[in-house]
């Protein structure tokens, strides 16, 4: 999102997010001469056109809207979804964990439905980069709307390649010429080795995993590899809670376990890492393990085409609604 959308009057183009009398959020992008409808009665834009950020609006009925700029966190957990998102409190610690910096070079696979590449852009600034990496398509063509949506533009500091990480990525990256590497995907510890050679020494590797059969076997590739400081594993779970005067209290429900989080830092070349003392494992995992890391007994989720490219019609349209409301913009919006 540009600095010009993070302040200032609301503009045509923008993006508002309205919350109701009863907390029910509406998101909607702002263009001259049109109307926003619901059940409790409909509101011109141009009504909201012009007023401060934090206003609030009355509809036709006279119910009254506040009108907000929705935050990154807002927008995520709306959009339309070709796979499942990183969730706001992972997208935080993964920024923390693997330390992603401005002016950072930074490779992300899968690319799912653009959430965490919002967040890494977000974090390296323009003069960063960001290379992501999908497998499908119909993913791709989600993602690439969202960012739009957001940004108002495809940034350009932000690719996504087709294909598989582990050829992909040799053809789009030097040796030792990536700052971090983020790994939301299926088998992250397929492409280990070609990690390996393009980051650069210091490097950080962190692997966003849902099970505990992922988390053990990447801890295990990562550890093999021998060219990585020992791997860290967190989870990390946030609880709400109601305040109101005394009546203090968790809320029933709360975010609990969505994915691991295991950060590696890539050793200098010829370094050998000093070995830990450990208490002696139970056993290596075998062959027969391995039965238990394929993707149906993962969970993994299939999505189907027809699904896919419906959401990614929606993704694209959301981003053509940004254009337009910025192309209909007048003089006289702008001086508002």
């Amino acid at each position: 999102m540009s600095a010009r959308e993070h302040g200032g009057p609301f503009r045509a183009g923008d993006r508002v997010q309205l919350t109701g009398p009863k907390g029910r959020m509406h998101t909607i992008g702002l263009e001259p001469g049109a109307v926003f409808h619901s059940h409790r009665g409909p509101i011109r834009h141009d009504d909201i056109i012009g007023l401060p950020d934090g206003s609030v609006v009355e509809n036709a009925a006279g119910v009254k809207y506040l009108a907000l700029r929705p935050l990154l966190s807002d927008f995520v957990m709306s959009m339309p979804r070709g796979a499942a998102i990183v969730y706001p409190k992972d997208a935080a610690q993964i920024l923390a964990q693997a330390d992603v910096f401005p002016g950072a070079t930074v490779v992300e696979a899968g690319v799912g439905s653009g959430a965490l590449s919002l967040w890494l852009l977000r974090a390296i600034g323009p003069e960063g980069r960001l290379m992501s990496f999908e497998r499908r398509e119909e993913f791709a063509d989600v993602a690439r709307g969202n960012v739009a949506t957001f940004h108002g533009e495809v940034p350009e500091n932000w690719s996504i390649t087709l294909g598989d990480l582990a050829e992909a990525l040799p053809e789009q990256t030097g040796r030792a010429s990536v700052d971090r590497v983020v790994l939301d995907m299926l088998a992250p510890w397929e492409c280990i080795d070609e990690v390996a050679t393009a980051l650069k020494p210091g490097g950080v590797l962190l692997c966003y995993v849902a099970t505990v059969t992922q988390l053990s076997r990447v801890a295990e590739t990562i550890r093999d590899a021998g060219c990585f400081t020992d791997p860290v594993s967190t989870e990390t779970l946030v609880r709400g809670w109601h305040v109101e005067g005394l009546a203090v209290r968790p809320d029933h429900r709360m975010i609990a376990h969505t994915g691991f989080l295991i950060t590696a830092r890539r050793l200098a070349p010829g370094t050998e890492l000093p070995q830990l003392k450990r208490r002696p494992s139970k056993g290596e995992f075998s062959d027969e393990d391995v039965e238990i890391w394929t993707p149906g007994a993962l969970g993994e989720r299939q999505v189907s085409a027809k699904s896919l490219r419906k959401r990614a019609r929606a993704a694209s349209a959301a981003a053509a609604q940004v254009e337009h409301g910025r192309d209909e913009a007048s003089p006289s919006d702008e001086a508002r």
